[in-house]
């Protein structure tokens, strides 16, 4: 049973909004701890990488001290045989000489089973540093869905408490593919133009030292170099950019943009051919599904080249009267349907994009075989139809 007292709404958004703000203060704390194991895990990796060349270089003096100990050991034993032929100096210096080598290849075994051990203990280290950093962002994930939740879908929940109706779907498998898309955005930044602006960085500090260590000419052959560098970062910030949203969709229309889309693809893949035919004439859809329909070729041409390994692409569209059918085919690698259907993230998206349209999407591939992708997408009404 409900109480017929007044709900006291004022009360309610306090507790809401101390909850808002100790969910947030929770989120940086995770992510503040996630950025120092970040930064353990790459000083720990550099030590690990340095301690492995020393055992490289310790395993290699060994084997030259244990090889050189078994020829003093010979020659000590044939001094002792023949004691008689050998002076009293000649023998002294043959027992120093294999006891001091006996020491310091003992010694030298010890370093390196010193530096084996700690370079197992490094090894173990990483390996936790990594798997909390992997769940701090997986809490971080969970907690960016939460807060959208609450903040968005919930912050009428006053309103929706006094008018007693409460919204059943709030869009969690949506915000939760912002979120996933937001940081793969933010990690393709960090491990693209990011790195290359640093590296930028380091290299004018290297003309700087060129220039005056060697003079003009090698300096200005590394500034050539630093310039391919900063052109490399620009043309992968482009590349971004038109990932979020290419511009010429609204303008020009889906047929124009794939071909411009589907031509940077190759110049960024060379090797990969993509073979793109359009049938019957164009017609300008709602922005909402030209939008889909480029994000489900560009998922698909995607994968195809990072997955399939393909060489080889087509892209189809064909305009019926009723629906749109586009085709995405590839020659690459293929993969088990059965074994991908629960995991691959990029299908599922795919499948909801074409739920929204209300269409359908057909699968075929299996190992060695390659991927065909069939989208049917019916059409909205009252399009406006375009001479190509």
């Amino acid at each position: 049973m409900f109480s017929n007292e007044k709900v006291d709404i004022g009360s309610l958004d306090v507790i809401f909004n101390r909850m808002i703000e100790t969910i947030t203060s929770s989120k940086n704390d995770i992510f503040i701890i996630s950025e120092q194991s970040r930064n353990s895990f790459e000083e720990l990796k550099e030590e690990l990488e340095f301690i492995k060349q020393k055992i490289k270089l310790i395993i290699d003096e060994s084997d030259d001290l244990e090889q050189r100990t078994k020829l003093a050991k010979l020659r000590l034993v044939e001094v002792s045989k023949y004691f008689n032929q050998y002076t009293e100096e000649q023998v002294r210096e043959a027992y120093e000489n294999a006891n001091d080598l006996q020491i310091r290849l003992s010694l030298t075994r010890s370093e390196e089973k010193r530096l084996r051990e700690k370079r197992d203990d490094l090894e173990r280290r990483l390996k936790t540093l990594y798997d909390t950093i992997e769940r701090a962002e997986h809490i971080v994930d969970q907690v960016n869905v939460v807060l959208n939740y609450l903040t968005t879908d919930l912050k009428n929940v006053s309103l929706a408490l006094e008018n007693a109706k409460i919204k059943q779907d709030f869009g969690i498998k949506i915000i939760a593919a912002q979120e996933k898309e937001r940081k793969r955005l933010s990690r393709e930044i960090h491990d693209g133009p990011a790195q290359m602006m640093a590296n930028v960085l380091m290299r004018s500090d290297l003309i700087e030292r060129t220039y005056r260590e060697k003079g003009m000419e090698p300096a200005i052959k590394e500034i050539a170099e630093l310039k391919k560098t900063v052109r490399n970062a620009l043309s992968e910030v482009r590349r971004i950019i038109y990932d979020l949203r290419p511009m010429a969709l609204d303008d020009l229309g889906i047929v124009p943009t794939l071909k411009k889309y589907l031509s940077t693809i190759m110049e960024y893949n060379p090797g990969v051919h993509i073979h793109f035919q359009t049938y019957s004439d164009e017609k300008r859809l709602p922005s909402d599904y030209e939008v889909s329909i480029f994000r489900l070729v560009q998922e698909s041409v995607n994968n195809a080249i990072k997955h399939g390994k393909s060489p080889d692409i087509w892209v189809k569209i064909e305009w019926l009267s009723e629906q749109v059918s586009i085709l995405v085919k590839d020659n690459g690698t293929g993969f088990d349907k059965k074994a991908a259907r629960d995991q691959s993230f990029g299908i599922i998206g795919m499948k909801e994009r074409i739920d929204l349209l209300k269409g359908t999407m057909e699968i075929q591939s299996s190992p060695g075989n390659g991927t065909s992708i069939l989208f049917k997408i019916p059409m909205p009404e009252n399009i406006l139809k375009i001479e190509i």
